[in-house]
């Protein structure tokens, strides 16, 4: 990063270079507990410009990611298996293929070697309008596995170059560099994710997803602007770990692996349960209980410090907020335990049905 930074100001024009370097960068402290060895940065608002990059280049990404490789994938996985059960169903509905193979003997002499029998098979419009469906769902599903594949083993990184005490060392300013794009970064995929849930089609939680995204989105504004990134940091891992493995659920159940789907669901019900509502309710205690004892109460701007009482009880009440809609979905996930149990598959009623 330090290389890049010095690279971009030599090469590019003066405006552009908080676009693709991080900001604000200060001598790094006397003895720093974290990441001795990373340049140090301030906040400020051109911190803005790289979280633009950031959320242009996820989206191009994304794009990319999809097209060429996620949905040609899916479409070929999802076409394969749908002529395999056609050719093992017969019937009215299938092509007879023993008279496929016939005739596409008949025909070879005169018109050279034929596909196989199964490649001749063609879908209806209704079934061909499920297979790409399915494939649209795998490869956004695909694109999340693999966001949170690289943001949580980032957040890993980060969590464990930090001191195990969150609240030590208040306020945490100047921050590391690793630190400050980490924080970065997860904003900007926060405020991608809001257009790209207002751009596709509205599914059933709609709203419930909006509002986490808005809540959080704010948590991330204000404990970046307060200097509480390092609390910050660990409620990202905590919430990115069973998000890593919900998307791999639904990329098997779109392509047709229900006891794989199965198994994945039921290791991201106990990750969800174990993050969301005890670790995560962890967090929310510390911060109403700890925080007060081991941070002073002093509102000084100019040293970084903006503690009260007051905003305590805020991020407690956003938190709490967080933990409310993370409930409803708790809920929403045993209905489809129930049906796993019940023998008839998991299928997400969280958010896979469109209004």
């Amino acid at each position: 990063m330090d290389a890049l930074s010095a690279l971009s100001r030599q090469a590019l024009p003066s405006f552009l270079v908080p676009f693709v370097t991080l900001s604000y960068e200060v001598p790094a402290p006397a003895h720093p507990d974290s990441f001795p060895n990373s340049s140090h940065h301030d906040i400020g608002y051109k911190d803005v410009c790289l979280m633009v990059t950031l959320i242009a280049g996820m989206a191009l990404l994304r794009d990319a990611t999809r097209v060429l490789v996620l949905e040609p994938f899916a479409h070929w996985m999802l076409t394969r298996r749908w002529r395999m059960r056609k050719a093992a169903e017969g019937g009215d509905e299938t092509p007879n293929l023993a008279r496929a193979d016939a005739d596409s003997k008949a025909e070879s002499s005169a018109l050279g070697p034929k596909k196989p029998s199964l490649e001749r098979l063609v879908a209806s419009s209704r079934e061909a309008r499920r297979i790409r469906h399915d494939v649209v769902r795998f490869a956004e599903q695909g694109w999340m596995w693999i966001y949170y594949v690289f943001m949580f083993s980032f957040g890993m990184y980060v969590y464990f170059g930090l001191p195990a005490d969150p609240w030590t060392g208040y306020p945490h300013t100047p921050l590391p560099a690793p630190v400050k794009l980490y924080y970065l970064w997860q904003m900007g995929f926060y405020l991608h994710s809001v257009l790209v849930l207002n751009a596709e089609a509205r599914r059933k939680d709609h709203w419930q997803m909006m509002t986490h995204h808005v809540v959080t989105i704010a948590l991330q504004s204000l404990s970046y602007s307060y200097n509480l990134t390092r609390i910050g940091c660990l409620v990202m891992v905590v919430m990115d770990c069973c998000d890593l493995i919900f998307p791999v659920a639904k990329m098997l159940r779109y392509l047709g692996y229900q006891t794989a789907c199965d198994l994945a669901f039921v290791t991201f019900m106990m990750s969800w349960l174990y993050t969301r509502h005890f670790l995560f309710v962890r967090i929310i205690w510390s911060t109403a209980f700890d925080l007060p004892v081991k941070v002073p109460m002093v509102w000084e701007p100019e040293r970084g410090s903006y503690m009260s009482l007051h905003v305590v009880h805020g991020f407690v009440a956003m938190l709490c907020a967080l933990e409310v809609i993370q409930m409803v979905w708790c809920f929403m996930i045993f209905r489809v335990a129930y049906r796993v149990v019940a023998g008839q598959g998991a299928d997400d009623s969280r958010s896979d049905d469109e209004e």
